[in-house]
C-alpha cells in the first residue's frame, strides 16, 4: 500500500506530528514494540518547565503553553537552587530570598541562592498522547505495533520500508525513531547525525518526612538532582547522563543511591525506602536542540529526533513545526531545528 507519509516511532514525537499531518496527508505511523511510548515518553518526569532546556527548546515549550488539551496540565512551581543567575538572566525565573525558599518547601534544608518559575507544570503524559492517538485516527491515519522497520530504499521519488516481509511505500518518511533515528538513517542510506541516547535513572521513594502534595518540583541549577512529591513519596533522580546504545533502559542501583544521597543532603527527608525505579532514554544531538527536517541532498526523509529530555513539554509546537516543514511550509524555527546545522 502506498501512503503519503509513513512515521517511524510511536512515542510522543512520532504520534504528535503524525496527527498534525493526518489531516494534510494520508498517514502510516509504525512502531517496533507491541505497544507506543513504551521507552522514553512513558518514563518521562512529566514536567512542562519553560526555563529548562536551551534556546530552542525554551522557546518551543513557551510556544507549546497555548497548544495543550484541556486537562493535561496541572500547575506545579519550580524551585531552582543553586547558582540561579542564568535562569534569572534569561527571565525564565525570578529569585527569591532563601527563606522564601523554605516556605515553599519546608524540608529543604537553608540554601544561599533560589529561583521560582510559576509556570511550570505538570503533564498528565499518557493523556497527551491518547489524545493524538485519538486525532490521528479520526483523520484516517493508521498505526501499525510491532511493525519494526528493516530497511528502507528509495524508490523513484519516494521510499520503499520493509516492515518484516511486509512492505509500505511512502513519499515521505518521517524519522521519529528517538534513541533509533540514526539506526533508521543509516538503513535509508542517510548521513547519520551522531545522536547519543543518554540514560535518566528515577526512583520514587519514601523517607521519615511526611509529604505534603503541594510543593513544587525542586532541581539543582548545576542538573546533579530534583524531587518532587508523588502521592505518598518523592519522585527523585540524580540527573544523570549516561551514554548507552538505544534499547530497554534499566535503572542502574548506585545512580539509584546517588539520587537517594544527593536528595537527602539537601532536604530533612530522610529517605530510605525505593519503591520503584526505573530509567529512559534522553537523546540528543551535539548542541542539545531538537533537529526536525531533510539534509539537503536526501529529500524525502525528514528527520524529527533530538529532543533530548524536552520532548513531552515542547511536544505541541514541534509538532506543528515538523508538520509544516514536511508540508513545504514556512515556520520561525526552520533554520535553528534543521539537521544541516549539524
Amino acid at each position: 500500500m502506498t501512503w503519503d507519509v509513513v512515521v517511524v516511532g510511536g512515542g510522543i514525537a512520532g504520534i504528535s506530528v503524525a496527527a498534525e499531518l493526518a489531516g494534510h496527508r494520508s498517514v502510516l505511523l509504525v512502531e517496533a514494540e507491541p505497544e507506543l511510548a513504551r521507552h522514553s515518553t512513558g518514563r518521562s518526569a512529566a514536567l512542562y518547565a519553560p526555563s529548562y532546556g536551551g534556546p530552542v527548546v525554551r522557546a518551543l515549550t513557551a510556544a507549546s503553553g497555548p497548544l495543550f488539551p484541556d486537562g493535561v496540565l496541572t500547575p506545579r512551581p519550580m524551585l531552582w537552587v543553586g547558582d540561579v543567575s542564568g535562569a534569572v538572566a534569561t527571565g525564565a525565573a525570578d529569585e527569591i530570598t532563601p527563606d522564601e525558599a523554605l516556605r515553599i518547601c519546608p524540608v529543604l534544608r537553608p540554601v544561599e541562592r533560589a529561583a521560582l518559575d510559576s509556570g511550570t507544570n505538570d503533564i498528565d503524559v499518557m493523556a497527551l498522547h491518547q489524545w493524538y492517538v485519538q486525532r490521528l485516527r479520526a483523520a484516517g491515519g493508521e498505526i501499525r505495533r510491532g511493525a519494526p522497520v528493516t530497511a528502507v530504499r528509495r524508490d523513484g521519488s519516494g521510499w520503499v520500508v520493509a516492515l518484516g516481509a511486509d512492505e509500505v511505500r511512502a513519499g515521505i518518511v518521517v524519522n521519529a525513531a528517538g534513541a533509533w533515528a540514526d539506526h533508521v538513517a543509516a538503513l535509508a542510506g542517510v548521513p547519520t547525525l551522531g545522536l547519543r541516547p543518554l540514560r535518566r535513572t528515577i526512583a520514587l521513594a519514601t523517607g521519615t518526612a511526611p509529604v505534603d502534595p503541594g510543593w513544587p518540583l525542586v532541581a539543582d541549577v548545576a542538573d546533579t538532582f530534583y524531587f518532587r512529591p508523588e502521592g505518598p513519596g518523592v519522585l527523585v533522580s540524580p540527573a544523570d547522563e549516561t551514554p548507552v546504545d538505544p534499547g530497554d533502559a534499566k535503572p542502574d542501583d548506585l545512580d539509584i543511591a546517588l539520587a537517594l544521597d544527593r536528595v537527602n543532603e539537601v532536604t530533612t527527608l530522610g529517605l530510605r525506602s525505593v519503591r520503584t525505579a526505573w530509567a529512559g532514554l534522553r537523546t540528543f544531538a551535539a548542541d542539545r536542540e531538537p533537529v526536525v527536517g531533510a539534509l539537503p541532498d536526501h529529500p524525502g526523509f525528514v528527520f524529527v529526533a533530538g529532543q533530548g529530555g524536552y520532548g513531552i513539554q515542547m511536544a505541541p509546537a514541534l509538532a506543528v513545526t515538523a508538520a509544516k516543514i514536511v508540508l513545504g511550509e514556512p515556520t520561525e524555527f526552520t533554520d535553528s531545528v534543521s539537521p544541516a546545522r549539524l
